[in-house]
């Protein structure tokens, strides 16, 4: 399947993401091999398994996971539109997590083996997928001190303001409210949290007038006193890459 071609791609007309040359819009376009239509609860990519692809998200909320034998499952981060997924079983040969689509998606498929040609040939792509994998290692390591070392409404508010952030920067939001096809169990598995644990947070929050969360839908009711329990810094406003 091939809906989008790259000249005319939605992602091209958002403001945060870089704009291409030519020349790499040209690249770009004979590289990607079609389209993956992916249904919600759809693993895409394998904990253990290797792909002869690399993905770019064009639409839906996808997240990254590593689970145990026994079936317990740490969600690693969340995947938007513009976000690069399976580079890791692209180079290192097999894939140390896997990744589900929580809601329907689209994205883009990429041939593992013309990934070298873009190294050699296309050095700002290149620093584009490196910037991307920095950006990836930025975040978990935001999400490991949030896991490590802030209280469970401290966890909770800084999830809320970065999948927040992160949906606005996309044009995803409607005001101060987004849609959010999240579970109590995905934010659970999230913050390290047990599920009721999770559920007594979410209340405190509503209580203190914080936030709505409304079958789908998610608000912000009061962003600065968020931001303070957070200790929320943002998330910048550099422009980003994607290919």
């Amino acid at each position: 399947m091939r809906q989008y071609e790259c000249e005319r791609c939605p992602l091209r007309g958002v403001e945060i993401f870089r704009k291409f040359t030519k020349e790499e819009l040209n690249f770009v376009s004979d590289f990607k091999s079609g389209e993956l239509a992916a249904e919600a609860g759809t693993t895409f990519l394998t904990q253990g398994s290797s792909s002869a692809y690399v993905y770019t998200v064009l639409s839906g909320w996808g997240y990254r996971y590593k689970y145990l034998e026994d079936g317990r499952r740490q969600v690693l981060n969340f995947v938007f539109p513009g976000e690069l997924v399976g580079l890791q079983g692209a180079v290192l040969k097999e894939m140390e997590h896997s990744v589900q689509a929580l809601s329907d998606m689209i994205l883009c498929i990429f041939e593992r083996k013309k990934l070298w040609e873009l190294y050699k040939n296309y050095p700002m792509l290149a620093y584009d997928i490196t910037w991307l994998a920095a950006r990836e290692e930025q975040m978990l390591e935001e999400h490991l001190l949030t896991v490590g070392k802030r209280t469970a409404k401290e966890r909770l508010a800084y999830l809320v303001l970065h999948i927040f952030e992160r949906a606005k920067s996309l044009g995803m939001n409607k005001g101060k409210s987004f849609d959010v096809p999240l579970t109590q169990q995905h934010v659970a598995d999230t913050l390290g949290l047990s599920l009721v644990h999770t559920n007594k947070t979410l209340r405190v929050l509503y209580n203190q007038e914080l936030i709505s969360w409304k079958k789908k839908t998610l608000t912000i009711l009061d962003y600065d006193r968020l931001c303070d329990i957070a200790k929320w810094e943002g998330l910048g406003a550099q422009k980003r890459p994607f290919i």
